[in-house]
């Protein structure tokens, strides 16, 4: 992160402190046009803190937007102040302890986020369902994550997939989000919940509104960058027949 770069998100706070929602919209589009990278943080080697700002995928996107978002509310934009919010956000407890101590799943991450008073699940208060899913996506599919090469790591994680398919979850069915779509705020994160055996979320990005309609600021594989989705939230939906609905996480 250059000079001008902290020219920029600082620019952002000088007409007085904006909601934090709208700060990450405003820090968010500074990114527009950044190429899109699949599996951004699944490398070889020992856990580690990696904080690239040259490409995204979705996941890695909002994380850089929030960590980038609390350090410009703060008033402490440096380097060091960025990687000490990310690492608080990514990982469980704040703290690199290991591949299975990074939050990769969604409702985990949402969960140990609130509890870091981080960002609120809302998803409730927008009528959503209570459900319960079984979470096991990354240890029945073990080749896809160098990390889980590791019996360690891999115990690990069964563990807290163990614990995550007990957990109950809020989801906004699809037919639903149309009547919810007054009570989003900008800046929402807006998580895709999927019906993909063993997975909690497909996708994850901000809300922002475009003409009267919400659409999603996001990392997108399709677009191969960070763009704002030419379609609408609920055409975004109703294109995607897996997605079943959304969680809804507000920024604290």
């Amino acid at each position: 992160m250059d000079h001008s770069d902290q020219h920029k998100f600082c620019s952002a706070l000088q007409s007085g402190v904006p909601a934090p929602g709208d700060l990450a919209l405003e820090i968010g589009r500074l990114f527009l046009g950044t190429p899109y990278r699949a599996n951004t943080l699944e490398t070889m080697g020992p856990e580690k803190l990696i904080d690239v700002l040259t490409a995204f995928d979705c996941t890695t996107f909002v994380e850089t937007v929030l960590a980038l978002t609390r350090s410009a509310a703060s008033g402490k934009l440096s380097p060091a102040r960025f990687r000490k919010n990310l690492r608080f956000i990514r990982y469980r407890q704040g703290k690199t302890d290991g591949y299975a101590s990074r939050l990769h799943y969604f409702t985990d991450w949402l969960a140990d986020n609130q509890k870091k008073k981080i960002l609120m699940d809302v998803s409730r208060l927008l009528d959503g369902r209570p459900a319960r899913k079984a979470i096991n996506f990354m240890t029945t599919h073990r080749d896809l994550y160098a990390g889980l090469k590791s019996k360690n790591q891999f115990c690990k994680m069964k563990i807290i997939e163990r614990k995550l398919s007990g957990r109950i979850s809020y989801i906004v069915d699809k037919d639903k989000v149309v009547k919810q779509r007054l009570a989003i705020h900008p800046g929402d994160i807006i998580a895709f919940v999927t019906d993909r055996e063993g997975l909690d979320v497909a996708h994850i990005g901000f809300a922002t509104r475009q003409g009267g309609h919400w659409h999603l600021l996001h990392a997108s594989g399709k677009e191969g960058a960070v763009v704002i989705s030419k379609e609408t939230l609920l055409a975004y939906l109703k294109s995607h027949p897996a997605l079943t609905g959304i969680m809804v996480a507000r920024i604290v």
